[in-house]
């Protein structure tokens, strides 16, 4: 935990999601609030989307963070902050499209998340 998914619209030319995730897996890092092994993220680029009612000219970033219950509104708020700030940088220029960016966190009900590492095939115990 935590479980990074960046939803982008297709439309954001010259946008590099791996180097977005490498950014933003560096930022989780940094605040400390997780183990650098369990930052897990992944980027979705969005070949279908629509944003309101225009055929073109606009697009989206949105990243949605899961994480398990037990930090501050401050760490929540410091978190997102940080996710909205590493989109911005990531962000081409691209001065013919409108593109909101925005960022989600969420806590997971511990209670019903079950996890495991493995290596090579064999459990490694959490």
């Amino acid at each position: 935990m935590p479980h990074l998914v960046i939803e982008y619209s297709a439309n954001l030319a010259g946008f590099d999601p791996q180097t977005t995730l490498n950014h933003a897996n560096q930022m989780l890092d940094a605040v400390g609030l997780f183990q650098e092994i369990d930052i897990k993220s992944r980027a979705l680029a969005c070949p279908v989307f629509q944003v309101g009612l225009a055929d073109n000219g606009r697009g989206f970033m949105h990243a949605r963070l899961a994480l398990m219950p037990g930090r501050t509104p401050q760490q929540k708020s410091d978190v997102s902050q940080g996710l909205l700030h590493v989109l911005r940088q990531a962000l081409p220029i691209l001065p013919q499209l409108h593109v909101q960016l925005s960022v989600e966190l969420y806590e997971l009900d511990a209670s019903c998340y079950a996890k495991e590492s493995m290596l090579g095939g064999e459990p490694m115990g959490n």
